[in-house]
């Protein structure tokens, strides 16, 4: 079983920066695909990006690819999710997820933390 709890999340202007931080407990994380969704209100939840167990590779969805960087440390279980030029459509909960790294599904997910784009 992997716990997952986010932080970081928070108010900020548009143009802004957040760093957003995910910590893992119960397994370590070196054979767990992760990644970042996020689900805005009345809408679906969506993918933002995905970084594979060993750090080699990253995935961005279009909409952030530019924007954001997601990034793992094994040793210390920790994954963030580096977002720069906030726009106001980036405002959702953001969840934090892992994926075993031979899996389909993602199957552990945090609870979320909220980030405001807002003036």
């Amino acid at each position: 079983q992997v716990r997952l709890v986010e932080s970081g999340g928070g108010l900020v202007q548009p143009g802004g920066s957040l760093r957003l931080s995910c910590a893992a407990s119960g397994r370590a994380l070196n054979i767990y695909d992760m990644g970042w969704f996020r689900q805005a209100p009345g809408k679906e939840r969506e993918f933002v990006a995905t970084i594979i167990w060993s750090g080699a590779s990253t995935y961005y969805a279009d909409s952030v690819k530019g924007r954001v960087t997601i990034s793992r440390n094994n040793a210390e279980n920790t994954v963030s999710l580096q977002m720069n030029s906030l726009k106001p459509e980036d405002t959702a909960v953001y969840y934090c997820a892992a994926k075993w790294k031979l899996g389909r599904t993602y199957n552990y997910w945090g609870q979320g933390t909220q980030v405001t784009v807002s003036s």
